[in-house]
């Protein structure tokens, strides 16, 4: 592959900006029209418009969320918070990882040390960027106790410190080839050394702070000095947070907001009715969760998980919930589109039979509750009752317990026996079970402590060599598909709208709103 074709491949896959790739082309001495057309094949907009103001309508709010980065559970919160404060490695529409507060990175010693150069950059309380803001950034989510969603992933980190003004070296406990996707969760943003007031976040992202009303609206404003010219382009954003569907669905139809996620798909030719109006669609690992706690009574009797599995119609509740855009879930959290997708799993099915005869193998004492809140995802209330008909006509019979939006996240999730919940999953396989299943992973919803998955996981971590490390993730989910306390019925696919003069908005694999980054990569066009 010559240097042309290379720069094509990588205007394809995303991995550069248009000014990015216009300036390669032309050192390579290619026409403006030739590359100006394969742009157009890469689907990138034309130069961006600076100016005017962005009203996105967001679910996902709740008026116990902070700007704490240690905190995010949800859509609210870490939208705003990555307008202001940047990662240090993203990831791109194509899950693969790029730069930004890290420009670059080198592994040695088996993947058990990392070397990071640091982006020039100032925070928007005018100091500059420095290896030792970035420790401490990483160190917020880490020792004993920490609740940050970015804990487990850290964990192996056995120290991290500053090997000069723009380098910082991370040395683990043990390799992990996949570190460079813990090191991108979307937790792990940038604040100056020794911040601590989450009331008026300080970053060195495009936008500054405007104001903050948790649950309800959120304002950011452009910031002159960001480093990144790509990013930022319009003078204002607001955030409106509305979680209810339907309202959300008829702010954008009658423009009082330019952006909106999580569309009602079973409602979606509103959208398509109005020629102002665009939906965008991505597949990813996006799921609906049944958490049923293997660690509390009485899913600590895995007969009852086994009949619970069984009395769940997959196939009728992806129809109902999400209008068929999306995939049959087999109770494991790595989606049909990752590339170690355990697709040889038998799929469990709706069998009342075997739901009945587990249930008579299961010893419960008491009733079984479903804690049931649309906070989790849309319609997740009615998804509940019509899983309490399926479970019913199998022979199990449990209580939809109806739980308030305001404060699910904190006082339901990873507290009730019985929980719906939702992830938008994780760029990495490893990086999905290390988060939410491992044993002392802070998210383990599921309470699933299993010593020889803890082993595995490891295991496949430092494992290089890509035909051992796949039965090896392979194996992984196979564990938690069978013994596991996560009922998974369907893969949604991520469905957003937006108002046709909002243009350069990326479908994204991993998460809605550009995950997460609408605010900094649209530009509005009233032309």
């Amino acid at each position: 592959m010559n240097r042309w074709e290379e720069l094509q491949q990588a205007a394809m896959n995303g991995r550069l900006s248009r000014r990015q790739f216009m300036a390669h082309a032309a050192a390579l001495g290619v026409t403006t029209s030739l590359a100006t057309g394969v742009l157009a094949k890469a689907g990138y907009a034309d130069e961006p418009k600076k100016g005017g103001v962005l009203n996105i309508g967001i679910a996902g709010g709740s008026t116990t969320d902070s700007l704490d980065v240690t905190t995010y559970t949800d859509s609210m919160a870490f939208n705003t918070a990555f307008a202001m404060m940047n990662q240090l490695i993203e990831i791109d529409p194509n899950n693969k990882p790029i730069p930004s507060l890290f420009k670059s990175w080198e592994a040695s010693e088996g993947a058990t040390k990392w070397v990071f150069k640091v982006q020039q950059a100032e925070f928007h309380n005018g100091k500059s960027l420095d290896a030792e803001d970035i420790v401490y950034s990483i160190n917020l989510h880490r020792g004993e106790g920490s609740k940050s969603g970015a804990a487990s992933g850290l964990k192996p980190i056995s120290d991290v410190k500053a090997t000069g003004k723009d380098e910082v070296t991370i040395t683990l406990s043990a390799g992990d080839a996949d570190f460079i996707y813990p090191i991108s969760d979307y937790h792990v943003l940038v604040v100056p050394k020794d911040f601590k007031d989450w009331s008026k976040p300080v970053g060195t992202g495009p936008y500054t702070f405007g104001a903050w009303d948790p649950g309800v609206s959120a304002n950011v404003k452009k910031f002159a000095n960001h480093w990144n010219k790509d990013r930022g382009h319009v003078d204002e954003v607001n955030f409106t947070c509305i979680n209810d569907t339907a309202q959300r669905m008829n702010a954008i139809v009658a423009g009082q907001v330019d952006i909106i996620h999580r569309v009602d798909t079973a409602t979606i030719d509103l959208i398509k009715a109005v020629p102002t109006l665009a939906l965008v669609m991505a597949h990813g690992g996006y799921h609906a969760i049944y958490a049923a706690r293997c660690d509390m009574a009485p899913f600590n009797d895995p007969n009852l998980r086994l009949a619970v599995k069984h009395a769940i119609d997959r196939e009728q509740l992806l129809k109902a919930l999400f209008n068929g855009y999306g995939a049959i879930g087999n109770d494991s959290p790595i989606p049909p589109s990752d590339p170690y997708f355990a697709k040889e799993l038998e799929q469990t099915k709706y069998d009342p039979d075997q739901a009945k005869f587990y249930m008579k193998k299961a010893k419960i004492d008491g009733p079984v509750v479903l804690s049931a809140s649309d906070a989790a995802f849309n319609g997740a209330v009615d998804a509940a009752l019509l899983f309490q008909a399926n479970a019913k006509a199998a022979g199990v019979d449990f209580q939809v317990k109806k739980e308030p939006g305001d404060g699910f996240w904190d006082n339901v999730w990873l507290k009730a026996p019985f929980c719906e919940s939702y992830w938008g999953g994780r760029p990495a396989a490893t990086q999905m079970f290390t988060t939410a299943y491992k044993s002392d992973a802070a998210w383990n919803e599921t309470g699933y402590k299993v010593e020889a998955f803890d082993k595995l996981l490891a295991e496949a971590k430092v494992t290089v060599d890509e035909a051992k490390r796949a039965p090896m993730i392979k194996d992984l989910q196979k564990m938690v598909h069978e013994d596991g306390g996560a009922i998974i019925p369907a893969f949604k696919d991520w469905v957003d709208a937006t108002a046709t003069k909002v243009k350069n908005y990326q479908p994204h694999a991993m998460f809605d709103l550009c995950n997460g980054r609408a605010a900094e990569k649209v530009w509005i066009d009233e032309a």
